[in-house]
């Protein structure tokens, strides 16, 4: 690349979020100009932290787990550590209670969580071995596009096969048990989709490989410590980031070499002052968005009262019964119908980070909850869905009720009027069933790439919504390699 002397490439990205973040770091430490317009008063978008439950109390607004976070191979190349972030991890990495038998667990260790599974032990450590034994081979094929040529082959053949059915096929085929299946398919539903349908196999392996690898670990101090050590990063290697301004006409920037959006493809759509070829308009106006959250935080006089104690050492918890149950609740809110038995994630971040609750706070335990309900769901009164959550969660944990200190709901259109990126609920940036599982946004050999210039980064691009950064790290990788070859 010939450039003139002190002559600077100069990006601007669209939205603090982690993959915005993450793009305004990859491109700022390459010596580009970079700037950050956020429209909130701080960044983080959906991986924030605040004291919503009161003073002492650290509540994860968003995202609360990262099993990806602490894999992710671009928050280690922007060593993150470095500006202060800590992963800290609970005695199980995630359990799964039931009402009739031991809560199968998964540990960190593949031994560890075979030997926790009785009989289905050998099937589970053969299932997984390959995963767990070359995470960081199968991590560098799958966190990227899924066109092209994967980096270790021979890996994508070991995982493609069962990757392709469904977690309730998979499930069933290889485990005898019921909890085991549970196990299994409670990490499948990540995919904010029934276990029944086609490719959530893959979403069980990855999730279990993960935390029998690198864990299912939170943020010290709340999950917006991931973000501002990222900020620290932009910060340091002489990037400005804007909060406050709010971005619909990008005709109001200044002149870039680079417009990087941390969007999904609706908020895309809606801005002005961009020339999207017609053949890439098309192909986002058939994005769908998928089920939506219903997200409840806790504050209770104590800790969770669960029938298995074992569940009380993890930080991530499975809410849904057996497998059915599961799947019948998911295809419920995927159809649009509310269900009885919904879907529960429960984070108790305090199993492995003391600091959610302190001072006023102190002997308190603050519980992060969502269920997952219809596509943009309106309660028909007051209380509806929560007290699903909690009679769910009463299953399992009796006098669950009786601990509530304070509770903080948020809606689907709540979550979106925080931040619209989470369309109608769907935390996932675009429904992960079918094609659009592999294919974001849709068939394209660069899914990053808009129009000349343009670029976008977010959950709508591979590998998909968590808090890992990867979208904004190819993202800004295009536009490096797009303006490398124009000059």
């Amino acid at each position: 690349m010939t450039q003139t002397l002190n002559f600077r490439p100069r990006a601007a990205v669209v939205g603090a979020g982690p993959n915005g973040l993450t793009a305004a770091a990859v491109l700022a430490r390459q010596g580009w100009q970079v700037d950050v317009y956020e429209r909130a008063d701080v960044v983080g978008g959906a991986a924030s932290s605040a004291a919503v439950l009161g003073e002492g109390t650290v509540v994860d607004l968003g995202a609360a787990a990262h099993p990806f976070g602490a894999a992710s191979p671009v928050f280690e190349e922007l060593d993150l550590a470095a500006h202060g972030l800590v992963w800290r991890h609970s005695d199980h990495a995630m359990a799964h209670p039931l009402e009739d038998r031991p809560a199968p667990v998964l540990n960190r260790g593949l031994e560890e969580t075979a030997a926790g599974l009785g009989v289905d032990g050998p099937a589970w450590r053969r299932l997984h071995a390959d995963l767990v034994n070359h995470i960081d081979q199968h991590l560098a094929n799958l966190l990227k596009p899924m066109l092209g040529i994967p980096r270790h082959p021979l890996r994508m053949l070991t995982f493609g096969p069962p990757a392709l059915l469904s977690a309730q096929r998979l499930s069933g085929l290889a485990f005898q048990e019921e909890a085991t299946r549970a196990l299994f398919a409670g990490s499948s539903v990540h995919a904010m989709a029934p276990p029944g349908h086609p490719f959530t196999g893959a979403f069980g392996l990855l999730f279990g490989a993960l935390g029998m690898t690198r864990g299912w670990p939170v943020a010290e101090g709340g999950t917006g410590a991931i973000t501002r050590a990222l900020e620290s990063v932009v910060r340091e290697a002489g990037g400005t980031i804007h909060t406050g301004v709010h971005v619909d006409d990008l005709r109001a920037l200044p002149r870039t070499d680079a417009t990087i959006l941390n969007l999904t493809t609706r908020q895309v759509l809606s801005l002005k002052g961009l020339a999207l070829p017609r053949a890439t308009r098309a192909r986002l106006q058939r994005w769908r968005y998928g089920t939506g959250t219903y997200k409840i935080d806790y504050l209770l006089d104590g800790p969770v009262p669960w029938r298995d104690t074992h569940v009380g050492q993890a930080s991530t918890v499975h809410v849904g019964g057996t497998i059915e149950e599961i799947q019948r609740a998911e295809k419920e809110a995927a159809q649009g119908t509310l269900p009885e038995r919904p879907f529960v994630m429960v984070c108790q971040q305090q199993a492995a980070d003391p600091s959610r609750a302190t001072g006023p706070a102190q002997g308190k335990t603050v519980i992060w909850a969502y269920a997952h309900v219809p596509h943009g769901f309106v309660e028909e009164r007051p209380g509806q869905v929560a007290k699903l959550i909690e009679t769910q969660i009463e299953r399992f944990a009796p006098g669950f009720r009786d601990r509530v200190v304070r509770k903080v709901e948020t809606s689907p259109q709540d979550l979106a009027d925080w931040n619209p990126n989470i369309v109608g609920g769907d935390i996932a940036g675009g429904a992960m069933t079918g094609l659009q599982s592999l294919l974001r946004p849709g068939l394209t050999v660069n899914p990053y790439r808009l129009a000349d210039g343009v670029y976008l980064a977010s959950g709508s691009t591979p590998p998909g919504a968590g808090v890992h950064g990867m979208p904004g790290a190819w993202a800004a990788r295009a536009a490096a390699a797009d303006f490398d070859r124009l000059h």
